[in-house]
């Protein structure tokens, strides 16, 4: 229960979905968390659930204004930051002739921008308390398996994941040869039944045939739980990944194996 005892996390998007079963894992093994979100309702619960352990700060990952104003929240709130989860996130079903240029825009901006400047912001941060002893500090980007394959419909969304996947790498770098002691890696799931993969089943015309479709492309048979993606978040944060820096932590039930 103590894997990242006296941690503070920042999650974005820990509202719903992979942000919020992180929140409450990173939780649950010691760590104090950032919850932050466009859904103040949303995000305002989970911290709640969290009690004394959480916080929540209102959170539009594509304002570079609203990074710096989390950033010294937390700050001011805990005193330190250790971990970064970059988990906001945005989807489009789109092949590259029907994206429309500002449906581009957007999902880059969200899924792009929004992991650049959380790590931009998240070192300045988290940087201060990195070298004290038996401190490290770790960034979690959330890609996706469509950052390692690509997907005929799937062209800003396809684009933005691998964009993180890369910058991931970059960032491990930097953050090696300027002696930061902050670890960065990427996480790939595949189909996750959170409220985006659950809106598209059952916005779909027949709902049970597009979730066993989905559930037919993954080797182990089914689609996966919030929880593990979550628990590859809290081993990432942990001091037990203390080797592990600008990897890919795959979570795909064996897509990228076929």
């Amino acid at each position: 229960m103590d894997r990242v005892k006296g941690k503070v996390a920042l999650i974005t998007g820990g509202a719903s979905g992979l942000g919020r079963q992180a929140a409450r894992r990173l939780a649950e093994e010691g760590a104090r968390v950032v919850v932050t979100d466009l859904n103040e309702v949303g995000g305002a619960a989970v911290a709640e659930e969290l009690g004394d352990s959480g916080l929540f700060v209102a959170h539009d990952v594509t304002k570079e204004t609203d990074w710096v104003r989390v950033v010294q929240a937390s700050l001011d709130k805990f005193g330190r930051l250790d971990v970064l989860v970059n988990s906001a996130g945005v989807g489009n079903m789109n092949s590259v002739e029907d994206c429309s240029l500002e449906e581009w825009k957007h999902v880059m901006s969200v899924n792009g921008d929004g992991v650049f400047l959380g790590c931009k912001h998240g070192i300045g941060a988290i940087k201060r308390t990195s070298t004290e002893p038996g401190a490290g500090g770790s960034i979690v980007n959330i890609s996706s398996v469509s950052g390692l394959i690509g997907g005929h419909n799937l062209a800003a969304y396809n684009a933005s994941k691998g964009a993180v996947r890369l910058l991931t790498k970059s960032v491990a770098l930097h953050c090696s040869r300027q002696g930061y002691n902050i670890r960065c890696n990427s996480v790939h799931p595949t189909f996750i039944d959170t409220p985006m993969v659950r809106s598209m089943i059952d916005n779909a015309d027949d709902p049970a045939r597009v979730e066993q479709k989905l559930a037919r492309q993954v080797p182990l048979g089914h689609i996966g739980e919030p929880d593990d993606i979550a628990w590859g978040i809290v081993y990432l944060a942990s001091n037990e990944s203390k080797f592990m820096t600008g990897a890919e932590f795959v979570v795909d039930g064996g897509i990228t194996a076929m």
